[in-house]
């Protein structure tokens, strides 16, 4: 399992929008093989920056996968307008500690 993290900078006047938007393009994420799990966070202390927390099965599923998929530009078409710049995009996996799984919102361990 991998961690995609992605911050998006939103402006504040097209914040509700955004967040409209990306209830229909979470569905279309949602659908996506190798995909396990996501959520979307916004900053307490800069409002108009916006994390993304995406839970793969691999890499290959989030950059082969989804990112070289029709189902990725219908994806980017919903929120991509709302973009003040690029996303910053990388890629975690965890060494030590407790994990995340943000389906079942409890910590897991990894083997």
């Amino acid at each position: 399992m991998i961690l995609e993290g992605a911050v998006f900078h939103i402006p504040v006047a097209q914040q509700a929008a955004f967040e409209a938007a990306f209830e229909q393009a979470q569905r279309v994420l949602a659908r996506a093989r190798g995909y396990l799990a996501h959520e979307l966070q916004q900053c307490l202390e800069q409002p108009q920056r916006y994390l993304l927390l995406v839970e793969w099965e691999s890499l290959e599923h989030h950059e082969t996968g989804f990112r070289q998929s029709a189902d990725f530009q219908h994806w980017r078409a919903l929120i991509g307008p709302f973009f003040a710049e690029p996303p910053q995009v990388a890629h975690y996996q965890l060494v030590a500690g407790r994990g995340f799984n943000a389906a079942t919102r409890r910590p897991h361990f990894q083997d």
